[in-house]
């Protein structure tokens, strides 16, 4: 069994509470343990507050998220301008920095994060994360029904 939300927003800060809460709300239906949430709202919303803040006027965002009996995969797709190489690359945040740290915490909260970007095309940041589950999960069970 797999579930998959797809939105497209405004590139507006109003917006990124909204992806979060709705995708947060879907994980804890399906029994998703409490930390795992935590780690996906928080990579989730740096990832959309980097396409808020880096992105160009008036351009939509999308927010893809698929959730299997195993993984959550979230694509946040930037219309826009795209981001820089260096921006992408997982390097060490200034600890001391009122900004700048997103990148590094999606890599610290979720097991993959991938970028595509292509100056003046957009950017796709691309987040896996392995579930864990509090309490017996439809996926889990609809999953070992199919394989059984």
């Amino acid at each position: 069994m797999r579930s998959t939300l797809s939105l497209v927003l405004p590139r507006d800060e109003w917006s990124i509470p909204v992806v979060r809460h709705i995708r947060a709300k879907a994980l804890r239906e399906i029994c998703t343990a409490p930390d795992t949430i935590s780690d996906i709202e928080i990579a989730l919303t740096q990832a959309c507050a980097n396409v808020v803040e880096h992105s160009g006027p008036g351009d939509d965002y999308g927010v893809d998220v698929t959730i299997d009996d195993r993984t959550c995969l979230i694509k946040v797709i930037d219309h826009g301008q795209g981001l820089a190489v260096e921006l992408t690359a997982g390097t060490p945040a200034d600890l001391h920095a009122e900004s700048g740290r997103g990148v590094a915490l999606m890599h610290a909260l979720v097991g993959r994060v991938h970028f595509e970007s292509k100056p003046q095309v957009g950017t796709v940041v691309c987040l896996e994360k392995q579930l864990a589950f509090a309490a017996p999960s439809v996926l889990v069970a609809a999953a070992q029904a199919t394989d059984g």
